[in-house]
């Protein structure tokens, strides 16, 4: 996690010394997915924490929140991935879409 954090927090450097806003989003369950390991969701837990309370980026977009199942928080909910449990459809991606505050990208 450590690696993780310092290439995130050197690109935020990076990109702020030639003036450019940083934001970052968070990371999506994908439990039910082949990928799916539970220390990798400990991982994606961890990185998301972080993500939102590093005070690193400029905005963070919080996509875990919007496409996470209240039922089981691993998992995307039902209704916004495209059967594979990674990826989202139509709604998913208009519910990411609505959910951004375009106001954090002035």
């Amino acid at each position: 996690m450590d690696d993780i954090i310092a290439a995130h927090v050197q690109l935020a450097a990076r990109a702020r010394a030639h003036g450019v806003k940083v934001h970052a989003a968070t990371i999506a369950p994908y439990g039910g997915s082949e990928m799916y390991s539970a220390e990798g969701d400990k991982a994606r837990e961890q990185a998301n924490a972080w993500i939102r309370t590093s005070d690193a980026f400029d905005g963070v977009l919080d996509f875990d929140a919007v496409w996470r199942d209240p039922a089981d928080p691993t998992r995307i909910r039902i209704d916004l991935h495209i059967g594979d449990h990674l990826h989202g459809n139509d709604a998913g991606y208009a519910a990411l879409a609505r959910s951004i505050d375009l106001s954090v990208l002035d």
